[in-house]
């Protein structure tokens, strides 16, 4: 799927969702996926890669964090983060690094 000047091996422009499967032929240039993968953030999508050895052994396993990943898109439409006060000028006490949620954690 055409993707800015790139293309995705699958892609959901609704979540804004990235899937790429990569064999042997990225192994020869990381670098260059990692200026796509930046390209394609920026425009803000999210990438998740596998490999095609993790999706022949474990198809189960990939379609689930894909549709794990989708469901979390989905949730972060409809219910939007709740802007920081401290971003819009507040004086509201920081809240301590340890009180992050398992969710926070998941992004």
């Amino acid at each position: 799927m055409p993707i800015g000047p790139f293309f995705a091996d699958f892609l959901c422009r609704e979540t804004k969702l990235v899937i790429e499967c990569d064999g042997i032929s990225h192994d020869h240039s990381p670098e260059r996926d990692q200026g796509r993968d930046l390209w394609i953030t920026v425009e803000g999508y999210r990438v998740l890669r596998f490999t095609n050895a993790e999706v022949m052994r474990n198809v189960e396993g990939v379609v689930a964090v894909i549709g794990e990943k989708i469901v979390r898109l989905r949730a972060l439409k409809t219910h939007p983060p709740i802007p920081s006060r401290k971003r819009e000028g507040s004086s509201i006490a920081k809240v301590s690094p340890k009180s992050k949620s398992s969710f926070d954690h998941a992004q």
